[in-house]
């Protein structure tokens, strides 16, 4: 059953990444709600939120608030607008898909501790989690395992994780599907014992259902996701060929709703916003980190088109979805540009999201007020 869901899923991308002419292009016919109409989202994403903010008061007065709260007197660090890249020369394995372990666990603890101000991977892990959250910890496989967040630098977080306090069977390793899982390399016999391996296939969500505003469609996020305290979020840096970008802010949302092509329409913006503003996913995303050693210019968010594929060798942290999203976005465009392709504004695909997300008190966008900050180990 899972996996015919999968495959669905996977149809409906293929479908979108599909030749077609212009105007049949401008909206994938697999990716419209059947809730919604083309008329609902012909405004622009300012006027989409406007309609959110009007919606929101009602809408909150009748759904029952989802939102975490850190574990007594714990503050989370917030560093809103800083971002932190670390590269490594040869930090690929020889086959060029997965980082050396050893690379990817320094180029981690450089990112953190250069954001955090510790002096230590623990340390600075313990500045996001508390020894008595409960985490779940989204990872992102759909593009299988020649481009998935890696277990290299995935395992080292969760080991800091469990040495800072946090109790191993309070740690569960997310995705949607069990192949996108997979794609990871993460398994039951690599992680700490005690540490909890699932995917949803669009369901298992215990939470009622919520009109998500502004977008006339409902929805349920994941009770992985809802039974947590903190989410930790280790997304890519890749094309996608529905919304240009897919990187922070879409791994939560798509990653854990169960019904993620219901809000592609319109290139998913400002779905994507107004999804993650939800409390369920804003409250509890303490961290985000992507996976840049490599970086997919085009032919997203499946591995269609190797070709513009191309090593990064670097990993980036932030607490701040928008701005990291930004960042990445801008890295995209000059790997378009190296390849010679136009870019995602040129092509119809501009991930008018992120902005919107800006505008919805989520982070920073502006360029020239994102702090980045490169380091080279």
């Amino acid at each position: 059953m899972h996996d015919d869901e999968e495959k669905q899923q996977i149809a409906r991308i293929e479908e979108a990444l599909a030749p077609r002419d212009e105007a049949s292009a401008r909206f994938a016919p697999a990716a419209v709600s059947p809730r919604v109409g083309r008329r609902a989202f012909m405004g622009t994403s300012a006027a989409a939120i406007a309609t959110a903010a009007t919606l929101t008061p009602s809408v909150a007065s009748a759904a029952k608030s989802l939102a975490a709260a850190p574990p007594a007197g714990f503050s989370p660090f917030n560093a809103p607008g800083k971002v932190v890249k670390v590269t490594k020369a040869d930090s690929l394995q020889a086959n060029k898909l997965y980082p050396k372990p050893e690379a990817a666990k320094e180029m981690l603890t450089k990112a953190l501790t250069e954001l955090t101000g510790k002096s230590d991977l623990v340390t600075a892990v313990q500045q996001f989690v508390h020894k008595d959250d409960i985490v779940v910890v989204k990872v992102n496989g759909i593009a299988q395992s020649q481009m998935a967040t890696g277990k290299e630098l995935v395992l080292p977080f969760v080991a800091a994780m469990i040495e800072g306090g946090v109790k191993a069977e309070n740690i569960t390793l997310l995705e949607q599907y069990p192949g996108f899982f997979n794609a990871t390399r993460i398994t039951a016999q690599n992680v700490p014992a005690g540490v909890k391996i699932a995917t949803h296939s669009n369901g298992n969500a215990t939470m009622d259902d919520r009109l998500i505003p502004g977008t006339g469609t409902k929805t349920k996020f994941v009770r992985w996701l809802t039974e947590a305290t903190a989410a930790i979020n280790f997304a890519l840096i890749k094309d996608h060929s529905i919304c240009g970008y897919t990187g922070a802010l879409k791994n939560m949302t798509h990653g854990c709703s169960v019904n993620p092509h219901a809000f592609h329409v319109h290139h998913a913006s400002p779905q994507i916003a107004l999804m993650y503003a939800q409390d369920v996913i804003k409250s509890r995303v303490r961290l985000c980190i992507a996976d840049g050693f490599k970086v997919m210019a085009d032919g997203g968010p499946l591995y269609k088109r190797p070709e513009f594929v191309k090593a990064h060798e670097a990993v980036y942290a932030s607490t701040d979805p928008v701005a990291i999203d930004t960042i990445g976005w801008e890295v995209v465009e000059k790997y378009r540009a190296d390849f010679k392709l136009k870019t995602l504004t040129e092509v119809g695909r501009e991930p008018a999201y992120i902005k919107a997300a800006a505008d919805l008190g989520l982070g920073i966008h502006e360029r020239a007020k994102i702090l980045l900050k490169e380091v080279a180990v």
